[in-house]
């Protein structure tokens, strides 16, 4: 992990999570790179209501941390797709579980 990031980390495991991966969009961002790697417009579109520039704010922060890779082809025009790192992967449980809780939650209603 970058110092600089580190360095600004809360001593609470949970709040470091959540430091982390708080913003909607970078969740849906992990949601949609756990089955593979994607191309800016193939999340742009599935990540329904993001901006451009928000969404590419969203991945260049995660990138930031470690949570995925920004591969860039030399083609006109420019092809950019992003997958998950071994860290972002290892969020995935974390995503189930909170994929489970909503199936319950919805469920009661």
């Amino acid at each position: 992990m970058l110092p600089e990031i580190s360095d600004a980390l809360p001593a609470c495991p949970v709040e470091t999570t959540l430091t982390l991966i708080s913003d909607k969009w970078k969740v849906l961002i992990l949601r949609d790179l756990l089955t593979g790697t994607k191309r800016f417009g193939e999340l742009k579109k599935s990540l329904d209501g993001v901006s451009q520039k928000v969404l590419t704010s969203q991945l260049r922060q995660m990138e930031a941390c470690g949570l995925l890779t920004r591969k860039v082809y030399a083609e006109v025009p420019p092809r950019v797709e992003y997958t998950l790192t071994e860290l972002g992967y290892s969020l995935q449980p974390v995503l189930e579980a909170m994929r489970d809780w909503g199936e319950a939650y919805k469920k009661r209603f």
